[in-house]
């Protein structure tokens, strides 16, 4: 799939988002290696702690369906600023997927990262 059909999936993703105390949205498209795509929004909550980011929302969706092997993630944010995965993110997804693209988009704008640049120093099994 070429990024950009993946960043329009995002976007609509990013429609569906939860965010009535930041009204930051965000929308993530998880592209799996047998083509399928599972997408996620923000989904926030009074007890901070407890809100999800659209990265986990999407990954949680694809591994409680048996899904664990991906190919890229396309994120789009709601700001005037492409927003990359927060820490907490950028570790789930170097748990599935840490050779993976990260593709971020915003206003035409698109940059693409490994998971591995991102968070190099990730915790790891292997280690």
């Amino acid at each position: 799939m070429e990024d950009i059909n993946l960043i329009s999936i995002a976007k609509e993703a990013l429609n569906l988002a939860y965010a009535p105390y930041s009204n930051f949205k965000v929308g993530a498209a998880l592209l799996t290696k047998d083509g399928k795509v599972y997408t996620g929004c923000n989904i926030e909550n009074a007890s901070y702690g407890a809100t999800i980011c659209a990265e986990r929302t999407a990954i949680a969706k694809a591994v409680s369906e048996g899904i664990y092997d991906f190919d890229k993630i396309a994120i789009v944010c709601s700001s005037d600023e492409p927003a990359l995965p927060c820490g907490i993110c950028l570790q789930v997804l170097n748990e599935f997927m840490p050779e993976a693209e990260v593709i971020v988009s915003n206003h035409g704008e698109v940059m693409v990262y490994k998971v591995s640049e991102l968070l190099p120093y990730a915790f790891r099994l292997d280690l």
